[in-house]
């Protein structure tokens, strides 16, 4: 066999000097991308902060405005200027509310639900009567 010309290691280097360049510029450019999404990015998350910053600065002037408006200085002056005639309410007609309304009118509901479904025709069986029954008897 005869050995290969001298100039075909060369072009094989050359070949693979080029396909290592080709891949590190690959590598680069997708380096430079990624650096470029990070940048938008953090844009898009400063903008989002500075229009949160926005909101929060409104919200605390409403809220001030509402904290005024609810003021008992306030309501009188309004309530005199609008001839209203409104009065401050009588103990006897203010009502405490020792729980939450949101948990007792839940338990009312389901209590309601209860006895609606105590009293429908599908339960009016043998069973349904021995537990009224029982109930009925020790309540007495």
């Amino acid at each position: 066999m005869k050995p290969p010309p001298p100039n075909a290691l060369a072009n094989k280097i050359v070949v693979l000097t080029l396909a290592f360049l080709m891949f590190s510029g690959t590598l680069g450019l997708a380096a430079v991308w990624v650096r470029q999404e990070i940048f938008a990015t953090a844009n898009q998350n400063r903008v989002t902060e500075s229009q949160l910053a926005d909101v929060t600065r409104k919200l605390d002037e409403v809220r001030a405005l509402v904290a005024t408006a609810e003021s008992v200085h306030t309501l009188l002056a309004q309530n005199q200027a609008m001839h209203l005639a409104l009065q401050v309410p009588r103990e006897r007609q203010v009502v405490r509310v020792e729980i939450d309304p949101s948990i007792e009118l839940a338990r009312k509901r389901n209590i309601e639900a209860l006895m609606a479904a105590e009293t429908s025709p599908e339960n009016l069986n043998s069973n349904a009567l021995t537990v009224r029954f029982e109930r009925a008897s020790y309540r007495r």
